[in-house]
């Protein structure tokens, strides 16, 4: 039996070996941030921070890193993307093992890492069709998001069992929570990019040919694309459509999980770790059935995609009130089931309706709806509940002029010592006044007339 093109494909097999693996290490960090956040300041107002400072230079740069990439080698600008990210997540275990982290760095190495992955993920779309034939462009692709799907589902899970299992160990020099688990699961993802390296480094790709400079800059063309988008009024929709999704669903979500985890679920980072591959395992099954889905809803997609979305909107309700870890899972792999389908069956559309020229430009638009706004929206998210948070504390906390009833001791100028006689004549003698209940019995009996 013959084998498939791909899998012969030493090139192809270097870079999806190395992507894979970088793949799952990813989500070791993705778990572990928020994780080290709430550890550190128990403020989801610092978390929202983090997560925009992470990813507002990512979504930012993105919309240029594509013109970058076209201006010099694909294999060079992801080596030295991945090899920013293995130092700086190097860098974040090594702070967090040794007790010398704080919230400072932690900004500061989340801007780094969102920096560096902006030049990533073109470099990644750009470096894929120099490796294979175009007619394996559909294949690979397939692959590379089944992939990273699988990971999604499975890398979770095992950095929640990663923290989890080192939450318990003394870590020398460290009063964080949870220090061991979190410097392993930083260290576990740092080693993945060095795998990711050494993969990149042995791939050889041809030479290309000289590119011509880009007509009126990078901003030019970026512009260009954005009012392409505007001249079509069903994708201008859409992309509106994406835009609300991810300001009001995706962002706080962000930040809800990891809190939701902490505060209710019953096995606190483990708990995290299994709801958040559960999200991405329904986002595998729904990876698998969009095709047959996008067949059966033909000429309905946007209605499809407004009852797809109602349901996950009332499955979130659903979770605020929930404290098994295992139900939590189960609603959000259903979110994740019908979130996939929406995502690749929007994308799927939108591929097939703009013009090649433009489509560069109108995916990067796309991707930073989801990964610009979501999470600024999360900021937002994070700092309310703070608010909310010392709000509930403020209004818990006892008055100082206040007794243990919760009445004031002196509320104002001393009464007269008739005056309640008087209130009680008067409900006495009132017509609509009830009869007043008897004084019950002292015992012992008064021995006064």
């Amino acid at each position: 039996m013959s084998r498939h093109p791909l899998a012969t494909n030493t090139n192809f097999r270097l870079l999806f070996g190395g992507s894979t693996v970088s793949m799952f290490g990813d989500q070791f960090t993705l778990v572990a941030l928020p994780w080290l956040v709430l550890k550190l300041t128990g403020d989801p107002g610092a978390l929202g921070l983090v997560l925009a400072a992470m990813a507002v230079l990512r979504a930012v740069f993105m919309l240029i890193g594509g013109a970058v990439v076209d201006h010099f080698s694909a294999r060079a600008v992801l080596l030295l993307a991945r090899a920013a990210n293995a130092v700086m997540v190097a860098a974040l275990a090594a702070m967090v093992l040794t007790g010398a982290i704080s919230m400072p760095w932690v900004y500061v190495l989340a801007l780094g890492i969102g920096l560096a992955t902006a030049f990533a993920y073109p470099a990644g779309s750009a470096l894929l069709p120099s490796v294979i034939e175009p007619q394996q462009l559909a294949q690979a692709n397939g692959a590379m998001m089944g992939m990273r799907q699988l990971s999604m589902f499975i890398g979770p899970a095992l950095a929640g069992v990663v923290i989890g299992t080192g939450a318990h160990a003394s870590t020398a020099g460290s009063a964080l929570a949870d220090a061991r688990g979190l410097g392993w699961a930083f260290a576990i993802d740092a080693a993945s990019f060095g795998t990711s390296l050494l993969s990149l480094a042995l791939i050889r790709v041809p030479a290309a040919a000289k590119r011509a400079p880009l007509q009126h800059g990078v901003f030019g063309q970026v512009l260009g694309g954005l009012r392409g988008i505007a001249a079509d009024p069903p994708l201008r929709a859409f992309m509106l459509y994406a835009a609300v999704v991810s300001l009001f669903v995706g962002g706080p979500t962000q930040v809800g999980l990891p809190v939701l985890a902490d505060m209710r679920l019953d096995h606190g980072a483990t708990s995290l770790g299994i709801v958040m591959a559960a999200s991405g395992g329904g986002m595998l099954l729904g990876g698998l059935f969009s095709g047959a889905v996008a067949k059966l809803v033909r000429g309905h997609l946007g209605a499809m995609i407004l009852c797809f979305d109602a349901c996950i909107g009332l499955t979130l309700v659903g979770l605020a009130g929930v404290h098994s870890t295992v139900l939590a899972a189960m609603l959000l792999g259903l979110t994740g089931l019908l979130g996939g389908i929406v995502q690749i069956t929007l994308v799927s559309w939108i591929q097939r309706r703009v013009p090649r020229e433009m489509l560069g430009r109108t995916m990067s638009v796309l991707m930073f709806t989801f990964l610009g706004l979501g999470p600024l929206s999360a900021s937002g998210v994070g700092a309310a509940q703070g608010d909310l948070a010392a709000s509930a504390v403020h209004r818990r906390r006892p008055h100082p002029d206040r007794d243990r009833s919760g009445l004031p001791d002196q509320p104002g100028p001393a009464r007269h010592p008739r005056a309640g006689r008087r209130a009680a004549d008067r409900l006495r003698f009132s017509p609509s006044a009830k009869p007043l209940r008897a004084p019950a019995a002292r015992w012992p009996p008064s021995r006064r007339p």
